[in-house]
């Protein structure tokens, strides 16, 4: 007596099979219409990004009142070089930071992504007193600033002054009430390196504290000012900073 197949397998390998196939054919649409295309896109536009341009979220008061928290800045990476991708090896220099630049750069300390002010170039002698740079031994220029331009800060006691750094003019911060090294040097900037400060003197860990910064450790210039939200009003935008120039 011969047994018959059992033929109940039959649609149910039909139906696997024909999944299957549709797996199969629904991975090969999405690579060619989404993957394929966003794989092409990210081996150009990551290397461009890291070469060229690129933006730099702030996320601290250290160089209030030019930027503020929440300020996401532009930055020209090509302002001073051109770079390999992903590193920070040279292919070519035609500039170098000047004083009054705000830079972005490998912190010394802990290579952070930093947004500092260029206050001292190779071989300058930087020096503090109460709050008032020397450069090379001379004083800098100030002009009272109205406290009201603080914002939230001027609660704090902020105080503001124009400085004027190799004839370009920007504001700096003070807060008389927060315990902060004012006085130091003079320090002598090494070859091939920058003194940076943050805006807001009293709140800022810089250059005072890290050293001066290796050229090589520059990624770019920020220049605009992209877009500004308020941290401090659930992150509201701050519609009159948009597309702002950055002194």
């Amino acid at each position: 007596m011969m047994l018959r197949k059992h033929s109940g397998w039959g649609p149910v390998l039909s139906f696997m099979e024909r999944l299957k196939l549709q797996l199969q054919q629904s991975a090969r649409w999405l690579w060619h219409e989404w993957l394929r295309p966003l794989f092409i896109a990210a081996c150009i536009v990551f290397p461009l990004k890291s070469s060229f341009a690129e933006w730099n979220y702030v996320p601290s008061g250290s160089m209030m009142p030019s930027l503020l928290p929440g300020d996401l800045v532009w930055v020209n990476k090509l302002a001073y070089d051109l770079k390999v991708p992903f590193t920070t090896a040279h292919l070519a220099e035609w500039g170098d930071p000047q004083r009054g630049d705000i830079a972005v750069f490998y912190s010394p300390a802990d290579q952070m992504r930093l947004v500092k002010r260029v206050i001292g170039l190779p071989g300058d002698v930087v020096e503090s007193r109460d709050d008032r740079l020397f450069i090379n031994g001379h004083p800098l220029i100030y002009q009272a600033l109205p406290a009201d331009l603080a914002g939230p800060e001027s609660r704090r006691g902020a105080l503001l002054a124009e400085e004027e750094l190799a004839g370009r003019p920007h504001a700096v911060q003070i807060l008389p009430a927060r315990p902060a090294l004012r006085t130091f040097g003079p320090v002598v900037v090494p070859a091939g390196c920058y003194f940076m400060m943050g805006d807001n003197r009293d709140d800022s860990h810089d250059s005072r504290f890290f050293g001066s910064v290796p050229r090589r450790s520059v990624i770019g210039k920020a220049t605009t000012l992209l877009v500004s939200v308020d941290l401090d009003r659930f992150a509201c935008p701050r519609s009159d900073r948009f597309l702002r120039p950055i002194q």
